[in-house]
């Protein structure tokens, strides 16, 4: 990727009012690999952004979240990374990686064109579930980790919320990844988590089952011994530098059919793990619990996110970090 990238930006396939542009990264296991960035700016002149990046067996369609951020003075940017959403692009193996930093490549990426393209001179990171994992983590390592001011962790996938068979069975299928990288658990039923969310279901918002499948993708060897590698550097213990927001549900909903349950706590990640897993991020983190929040936060019902977006802006108004205060518009 050369130091300064020219997107081609389009109207985004997906949502109307967006952009997006596709980046092309050298051939991998599957062939070619492309990631798509999607942007809205806001409606004034602004020196602000976010950058989002959406969790396993998911990508970007959230477009309450871009009216919040755009109307509190931050131009919006989200990135499908390989593999995910508008850039499966008929890939042999969705949502799937040997090492979570093969992403980083498209998130240095997307910070340069940011920053360097678009002018922004303070970004927030938003990672949400697998996307809070990899946002922890480039936050920490990556290349232009430079360019981050702020993290923002919306439910943080630190480690499986699974026990007894279960755990066995994922472990042990991560344990033949270097012979079996595609070797695979597929699952049969309807995933409780997607029909609480899927307005045709029992939730309220619609997006593509093709992308988000009501059973899930299938989880690859190579994909579990991935995620199991990068929670363990998380557990090491990173020294991100920026302050960091780590936000979570305060119940943890479990059973494999759905109950109303689902409807008022975290429906794929055990909350207790987001909570230790917080402690070993860095110096300045900042860790707040949602009643009845869902996994994804910003999905859950109107007043549950009213009070995601109050805890998430509140915290973002008190860094005080101010950039250009003529050029920056910031909603009372």
């Amino acid at each position: 990727m050369p130091e300064r990238y020219e997107p081609v930006w389009s109207a985004d396939i997906v949502l109307p009012g967006f952009e997006a542009a596709t980046m092309r990264f050298p051939d991998d296991y599957d062939g070619p690999a492309y990631a798509t960035l999607v942007r809205r700016r806001a409606s004034q002149p602004t020196r602000r952004a976010v950058l989002y990046i959406h969790g396993f067996t998911d990508y970007f369609f959230q477009v309450h979240l871009a009216d919040e951020f755009n109307a509190r003075g931050y131009n919006f940017y989200a990135l499908d990374l390989r593999k995910y959403g508008r850039s499966l692009q008929d890939v042999a193996h969705p949502n799937y990686c040997n090492d979570v930093r093969e992403y980083f490549s498209e998130i240095s990426a997307s910070l340069r064109i940011i920053a360097d393209n678009d002018a922004n001179q303070w970004v927030l990171l938003c990672g949400h579930s697998t996307g809070g994992l990899t946002s922890a983590l480039y936050a920490d390592s990556g290349a232009e980790r430079g360019r981050i001011n702020a993290l923002a962790l919306n439910s943080p996938f630190f480690a499986f919320n699974l026990t007894g068979g279960n755990l066995g069975a994922v472990k042990a299928l991560a344990g033949v990844a270097l012979a079996f990288p595609f070797a695979r658990l597929r699952g049969r039923r309807p995933v409780p988590y997607v029909q609480s969310i899927h307005a045709d279901h029992r939730g309220e918002w619609a997006f593509d089952l093709t992308w988000r499948p009501l059973t899930g993708f299938p989880l690859y060897a190579g994909w579990v011994r991935a995620i199991l590698r990068a929670q363990a550097r998380v557990r090491q213990g990173l020294a991100i530098q920026c302050p960091v927001l780590v936000l979570h549900s305060t119940a943890t909903a479990r059973g494999g059919e759905w109950h109303e349950g689902f409807q008022a706590g975290d429906g794929v990640l055990d909350v207790d793990h987001i909570r230790d897993g917080s402690r070993h991020l860095g110096a300045n983190v900042t860790v707040r619990e949602v009643k009845d929040g869902l996994h994804d936060l910003v999905l859950s019902r109107a007043d549950v996110r009213a009070e995601v977006f109050a805890e998430l802006f509140g915290w973002l108004d008190r860094l005080a970090e101010p950039v250009d205060a003529a050029a920056v518009n910031v909603a009372a």
